[in-house]
Order: C-alpha cells, then sequence, then structure tokens
C-alpha cells in the first residue's frame, strides 16, 4: 500500500524550535532526518561507478552517499573539518553498503582544495563517473543591510565558485555517460527576502547547469539540477531563527518538510542510465510548492 506522502514523515507540529552553532549536526536534531537507511533498496544503477559528493557527511549529501552506494558505486565526500563525526558516520554507511568510501576535509571556498577534491578521489578510485555539486551555505538575515561582503563573499564561494572550480577540475576525468548533478533550490525561482544572497547563488547554479550542459552534451556528458524545496537537514536549525525551525515545510501543499531520503532517488535517476536523454535539465522536489 502506498504511503500518504502528508504524514509519511513528522509535521511541524513534531519540529520543536531549535537552534545549533552552524554547520550543524544531524544527531542534534529533534527529530533526526532520514537518509533512507532502512528503507532504500538498490537494484544496481550504478554499478561500479565512482562519485565525489561535496557536502557529503550529512543531510542531502548523506543520504545521496548512501543511496549511489546501495545502487553499487564508489563514494568519495567532502565535509568541514568540524563535520568530522557526521563524515565518519556516512563512510560507515557507504561501506556497510558493500562499497569503498573516502572522504576529505576542507573548505571548498579554497580552489586548490577543490582540485585536491578531485585529485583525490582519482586516485581512490581510479577514476570519476559522477560529480554531485551538493555543498552550500546560507545564514538568514532580516535585511540586505545585515548581510555583510563576508558573508556574501561566503555564499558565492561555497556555492558557485565551488561548483565552477570543480566541475572544471572533474573535465578531465569524465568521459560518455558520466554525469554532474547541481543543487540548486526552490529559492532560485521563489527568493525569500531573508536568503538573499543564497537565493541569488542558487539562480546562478540553475543558469551555470544549463549552460555547461550545451558544452558538454556533445562530449556524452549530462549535466543535470535538482531543486529542493524546504528539506529537513542540519543547515536548517544551524542557519535559521528557531521559531522558523519550528514551523519549516507548513507552507507547502503536503505540510511538512521533505526528507534527506525523499531527494535521493532523484540524484539516482540523473546519474544512471535511465535518464540518458535528460541533460540541462532540473527536478523539483518541493512538496507542492510550484515550479515555473
Amino acid at each position: 500500500m502506498s504511503s500518504d506522502p502528508r504524514t509519511r514523515y513528522a509535521g511541524p507540529d513534531e519540529q520543536e524550535p531549535q537552534n545549533q552553532e552552524h554547520p550543524g549536526h544531524s544527531g542534534a536534531m529533534d527529530p533526526e532526518p532520514d537518509y533512507g537507511e532502512a528503507s532504500y533498496r538498490g537494484t544496481g544503477k550504478l554499478t561500479d561507478k565512482r562519485a565525489l559528493i561535496t557536502g557529503g557527511d550529512s543531510g542531502i549529501g548523506r543520504a545521496v552517499a548512501l543511496a549511489f552506494a546501495r545502487e553499487g558505486a564508489d563514494v568519495m565526500i567532502s565535509h568541514l573539518e568540524s563535520e568530522e563525526t557526521d563524515a565518519r558516520e556516512t563512510c560507515r554507511l557507504v561501506r556497510d553498503s558493500g562499497r569503498k568510501a573516502a572522504s576529505l576535509a576542507g573548505d571548498i571556498q579554497d580552489e586548490q582544495h577543490c582540485r585536491q577534491l578531485v585529485d583525490h578521489c582519482v586516485e581512490e578510485f581510479g577514476g570519476l563517473d559522477i560529480l554531485v555539486n551538493n555543498a552550500a551555505y546560507q545564514m538568514s538575515q532580516d535585511s540586505i543591510a545585515d548581510i555583510t561582503t563576508e558573508q556574501f563573499d561566503r555564499v558565492l564561494k561555497t556555492n558557485v565558485y565551488a561548483m565552477f572550480w570543480l566541475s572544471k577540475a572533474a573535465l578531465p576525468h569524465l568521459t560518455p555517460g558520466s554525469s554532474i548533478i547541481n543543487t540548486t533550490s526552490i529559492q532560485a525561482y521563489e527568493p525569500s527576502p531573508n536568503l538573499l544572497d543564497y537565493a541569488t547563488s542558487k539562480a546562478a547554479i540553475l543558469n551555470f547547469t544549463k549552460g555547461l550542459a550545451q558544452e558538454l552534451g556533445p562530449k556524452g556528458i549530462r549535466v543535470n539540477a535538482v531543486a529542493p524545496g524546504p528539506i529537513w537537514t542540519p543547515l536548517i536549525p544551524a542557519t535559521m531563527p528557531a521559531e522558523k525551525v519550528g514551523e519549516f515545510g507548513a507552507d507547502t501543499p503536503l505540510g511538512r518538510a521533505g526528507q534527506p531520503a525523499e531527494l535521493a532517488p532523484v540524484y539516482v535517476f540523473l546519474a544512471s542510465d535511465d535518464s540518458t536523454y535528460i541533460t540541462g535539465e532540473r527536478i523539483g522536489a518541493t512538496g507542492g510548492r510550484p515550479l515555473p
């Protein structure tokens, strides 16, 4: 029997107002996110593929890493040094799925680190087939007057520059059948005033995806994006006021925030041969909030 999408996971009435220091940790969330540990079943869609996922320690990145591993891929993740505990858990989930796992701590605001990530993945696995540009930074502010140049730089370098650097570094290793998957957002279409810089970066990601797909299509390399709506990840209590965390996701037609486990199959689809005629596109997962 199919699950009722409105009640499959906890709604806002079960989300207590809560805060964490950035970047946030899964174990401190109430309720904890679902990464698909008990539900995702692979069918070999990514057998022997080699994937690099930024921000793979928690949130959407961890769910994608788990799903990729259960589909037969070896997975390397990037993470901040402060996220080491969560990163070890993601690697454990990948290894428990019978695949190789690797990780490298550092800040993707640094171009050299982005190149090192790609080099490390190739050294560990012998190549690279799937790049998932997923890591992001946001911080809610009441007004543009409150957004410092330091914050604006951090948002753009983490969300946009790193995607550019990583894609550029990965390209020499990608072959026909490879994929780049970027995480954009509903914010690219419906920018929230309190996330002005973040929304700007997500619109840039969408445009970058469409442009790069035109270049790489003739090489047999596909480039697509996923546009999540409100998803229950550590980024939320770490970057938003506690009262907004308590009502997070209530404004969707389904009445709740999405879970990372509900996003992972979209990334699997875009990385697999099920989507070989799809490139330069975005798939929304917004709980019913319409995208143009």
